[in-house]
């Protein structure tokens, strides 16, 4: 058995990281394992033999689990990744390096030998300091960066302020080779405002348990593959549960042979499949699908006999003018069993960054929750943007209700917690015409 180091600073990870991968030093976990009960399972720092990373889940489906990567999963996951883009290239740090989708940067900026340029770990994500950040960064050669939606959304939204710090972002943005877009789901017309100013985002799927994302664009990564299986009542035609396969896959869970043997599948011909917790679409030839990511199969929601799939509604959401991020959720009805309530903050000028509380509205009737939140002018605007997001809820799902709120809860790195966010909506109950 093997024990993990864990680093002490950022410097120490990136040295040791480098180490695993290389085959010369020992396994890294970012954070100090979970305690476990005496008998449960390796415990104290030991893992088993060929583990380079050790990494926790962000627990959004129950209790966090710790995942084994092999250097070798790592290795060809930055060498895929390296290959879509277009080469290597020095790499940005803006994510925490305790979540896979920041220790993959460290990994990729190794495995290019091209250096990291490291965001003050000490400093809020900043639209300056992110235009800073890139200065920084040494030029004549490609460059790339991973975000998170939040992240993408403060840097447009300074800009389309038309604030100094956010033309300067903007401009740094657009001058890197890559943007490179995941963590959670992406509101389609961010991403079209992001591309239309010059971004080269690429939007990415994947998990821990596949070295991160190994789906660019919908389109998997050379070596990966995609696919679906039945689920059940799953919204939508052609959907399914996605399961993906490829050289990026980790070994399995720490001290959990049972989890592991339930989530990692292989086929008789040899294939070894994780099996996701999503659903999907695949559109397109057979042998060219593009993914469609419909959200988790548990978050499904069943209103009035009818499956109704959030992703789907938060990107029509996300059209309504006025709206900067959203998140739909369902809660008990006694009419409808679940109702749909789209929970969202409001956009550049409407937001009101001091606010304390939101604005409800139910199908463009809208009410005021809390006291000192919203100044009025913000409360009109958002009762305005309730009225048009109620309009479009309501027509694809029963009883659709709409919350404006200032900030969303998140749950790791620009994760939304959806069941943070089903208890404001539960909260606030339902809002009546006055």
């Amino acid at each position: 058995m093997n024990r993990a180091v864990v680093p002490a600073d950022l410097d120490a990870l990136v040295a040791a990281v480098g180490a695993a991968l290389d085959g010369d030093g020992p396994p890294v976990a970012p954070v100090p394992l979970l305690p476990r009960p005496p008998g449960s399972g390796p415990t104290s720092g030991d893992l088993p033999a060929g583990t380079a990373l050790l990494l926790r889940t962000s627990g959004s489906t129950g209790a966090p689990r710790e995942v084994l990567l092999g250097a070798g999963a790592l290795r060809a996951s930055g060498a895929a990744t390296h290959e879509r883009l277009g080469g290597p290239g020095h790499w940005l740090l803006t994510l925490p390096p305790t979540h896979v989708a920041g220790v993959q940067v460290v990994a990729r900026a190794h495995a290019a030998g091209r250096g990291l340029t490291v965001a003050p770990a000490d400093e809020p994500f900043t639209p300056g300091g992110f235009a800073a950040l890139v200065a920084r960064a040494p030029r004549g050669e490609r460059r790339y960066v991973s975000l998170v939606p939040t992240q993408l959304h403060r840097l447009v939204e300074a800009a389309d302020a038309g604030s100094a710090d956010g033309t300067a972002a903007l401009d740094a943005l657009r001058s890197l080779d890559a943007v490179l877009l995941g963590g959670a789901a992406t509101p389609p017309a961010l991403l079209r405002r992001a591309r239309s100013a010059g971004a080269r985002v690429v939007t990415t799927y994947g998990m821990t348990e596949t070295c991160g994302g190994c789906v660019y664009d919908g389109v998997p990564l050379p070596g990966a593959r995609v696919r679906l299986v039945p689920a059940g009542d799953a919204e939508g035609e052609g959907a399914g549960v996605v399961e993906l396969s490829g050289p990026f896959l980790a070994h399995g869970y720490l001290g959990e042979p049972d989890g592991t043997a339930a989530a990692f599948r292989t086929d008789d011909d040899g294939t070894r499949w994780f099996r996701t917790s999503d659903l999907g679409r695949l559109d397109g030839p057979a042998d060219a699908p593009v993914l469609t990511v419909l959200g988790r199969a548990d978050d499904v929601i069943v209103s009035g006999g009818v499956n109704v799939a959030p992703a789907a509604v938060e990107a029509v959401v996300g059209e309504v003018g006025g709206v900067g991020e959203a998140c739909v959720v369902g809660v008990p009805h006694p009419e409808w069993g679940q109702e749909v309530v789209a929970v969202v903050t409001l956009a550049g000028a409407q937001r009101d960054d001091g606010a304390a509380s939101g604005t409800a509205g139910t199908a463009g009737t809208a009410g005021t929750a809390g006291a000192g939140g919203v100044r009025r002018a913000r409360r009109e605007g958002g009762a305005a943007v309730g009225g048009r997001v109620g309009g479009r809820v309501g027509r694809g799902a029963a009883g659709g209700r709409v919350l404006v709120v200032p900030d969303l809860p998140r749950r790791g790195p620009g994760k939304v917690d959806r069941a943070a966010v089903a208890r404001i909506a539960v909260g606030h109950g339902r809002t009546l015409p006055g």
